[in-house]
């Protein structure tokens, strides 16, 4: 079906899907559109304790999945040379992103529903039909934005929902990695769907401090140089072609970020060639 909002015929005027999911009301969705249904559920120690399911239209769904997170984050406060910083139990940014991104992207001609899981240990949003055509889990943070849904994503945009750069997986990674988590991991499937798994483990309030005075006083580090330092704090060395795949980049852009790295004083280089290898600084973890 198409997503544009009205159409015309004989003069008529047709409300078409990108409308009914934008400003429908609950009935018509219903009726209209029976695939659109979002659950959001928490789940404590294996049991159900939430289990609501919406078919309102998506910018009040949105809302009411943000206001629920909101409703669950607590923060930790790290001081950081004389400044408080607080580190959130989850990422607000990567869960409003996963979120739309699930809803922008899922299949509508698909039964099922949109899921947004909070259990004991993670966030798992998940949504029907596989990566829109080009995107495989090996290309996701590079690949230019390909949109199953382009009218959705760019009604997304407009109302300030998602990232207008398009780039709201790059975003999603580099906010919950400055939250002191784990990656956030992509599962994909042609037949199940695709599930993002946003780990709710305490954070690593080391590398929040690292990050924190880091950019301070030098700058953001871009998604590829924040990768490559998570990768090196948490396993104190990593060589090229592990570089590469980690930041999905080609050899040649990964030894980039490492030099860049390594000019901050965060890593240093040993060996040469094939056995060359960048090992965490011995001044951050000090």
């Amino acid at each position: 079906k198409a997503l544009g909002a009205v159409r015309t015929h004989n003069g008529e005027v047709t409300v078409r899907v990108l409308g009914l999911l934008l400003f429908g009301r609950e009935e018509v969705l219903r009726e209209r559109l029976p695939t659109h249904e979002v659950a959001f559920q928490v789940l404590a120690n294996g049991m159900v304790e939430v289990n609501d399911f919406f078919r309102w239209p998506l910018l009040r769904v949105l809302e009411e999945l943000e206001a629920r997170a909101r409703a669950s984050r607590r923060e930790q406060e790290l001081l950081v040379g004389m400044v408080r910083v607080g580190v959130p139990n989850h990422s607000a940014i990567g869960f409003r992103e996963g979120i739309a991104n699930a809803l922008t992207h899922r299949d509508y001609t698909r039964q099922g529903a949109v899921h947004a899981q909070w259990r004991d240990d993670a966030i798992v949003i998940s949504n029907p039909g596989g990566l829109p055509e080009g995107v495989y889990l090996g290309n996701l943070l590079v690949t230019p934005p390909r949109p199953r849904n382009p009218l959705l994503a760019d009604a997304l945009k407009r109302a300030g929902i998602v990232e207008r750069t398009a780039r709201g997986v790059d975003t999603l990674f580099a906010d919950h990695v400055r939250c002191g988590r784990s990656l956030p991991r992509y599962d994909a499937d042609a037949q199940t769907g695709v599930t993002l798994t946003l780990s709710l483990a305490e954070a690593d309030l080391g590398f929040v401090r690292l990050v924190v005075e880091e950019e301070r006083h030098n700058g953001l580090l871009p998604l590829p140089q924040l990768l490559l330092l998570d990768r090196l704090w948490r396993s104190d060395t990593i060589g090229l072609t592990a570089a590469a795949t980690l930041t999905q980049r080609d050899e040649r852009d990964a030894a980039d970020a490492l030099d860049s790295l390594e000019r901050r004083g965060l890593c240093a280089r040993e060996g040469t060639g094939e056995r060359c290898r960048w090992h965490l600084s011995a001044s951050p973890q000090a």
